[in-house]
């Protein structure tokens, strides 16, 4: 198979060999991670907001937390990888409870992190 007339067929299995072996790396636990916090206007509380916030954040693998406002809003911060903190600045902004009504989604304070700072997605009161 590697016979001396093919030289870049080496080259070639190498560089694959090496990719194969970085992305491995990648998946492993190479993600970076972020935190964003975020307040969501419209009609959002009374609707189970929080109840499904908690769920899909939980069913991404994100840490975080959701809490009612006194002026009807809803805020939280999410932590987790970069791709799946998208994906809920997405559901959060355009999908919610089913009986909910977004109306404006507010991200703020959106940094890389180190480390999560909560284990799990829970309801703050």
């Amino acid at each position: 198979m590697f016979s001396p007339g093919y030289p870049g067929l080496l080259s070639l299995s190498f560089f694959f060999f090496f990719f194969l072996i970085m992305s491995g790396n990648a998946a492993s636990g190479d993600t970076k991670l972020c935190s964003v916090d975020f307040e969501i206007f419209g009609n959002v509380q009374g609707v189970c907001f929080r109840m499904y916030t908690e769920d899909h954040g939980k069913k991404l693998g994100l840490n975080g937390w959701v809490k009612n406002t006194r002026q009807g809003t809803v805020v939280g911060q999410v932590q987790g990888p970069s791709e799946k903190v998208s994906e809920m600045k997405v559901w959060l902004s355009k999908v919610g409870s089913p009986s909910s009504r977004i109306d404006r989604a507010v991200f703020s304070n959106e940094r890389d992190i180190s480390k999560l700072d909560f284990k799990g997605f829970f309801t703050r009161y």
